[in-house]
């Protein structure tokens, strides 16, 4: 489920997006967050989107550009 955080986060999602997408709680998608940044030590998004590329949890086309 993490994993699917990463990626609706990396994709430019907040946090309310993120739980209507996967149909929990936004207290859920925030428990999930604290353990990902917890678990990799990446506290920024940037961060998480060149974790989540490298990892091939997401592919560069997927990323939001702002």
């Amino acid at each position: 489920r993490e994993k699917e955080i990463v990626a609706c986060i990396v994709q430019g999602m907040t946090n309310k997006e993120v739980a209507s997408q996967l149909f929990i709680s936004i207290n859920t998608v925030l428990t999930h967050r604290k353990n990902i940044t917890r678990k990799l030590d990446i506290h920024s998004v940037s961060g998480l989107t060149i974790y989540a590329i490298v990892n091939g949890i997401v592919r560069l086309d997927d990323v939001k550009l702002q």
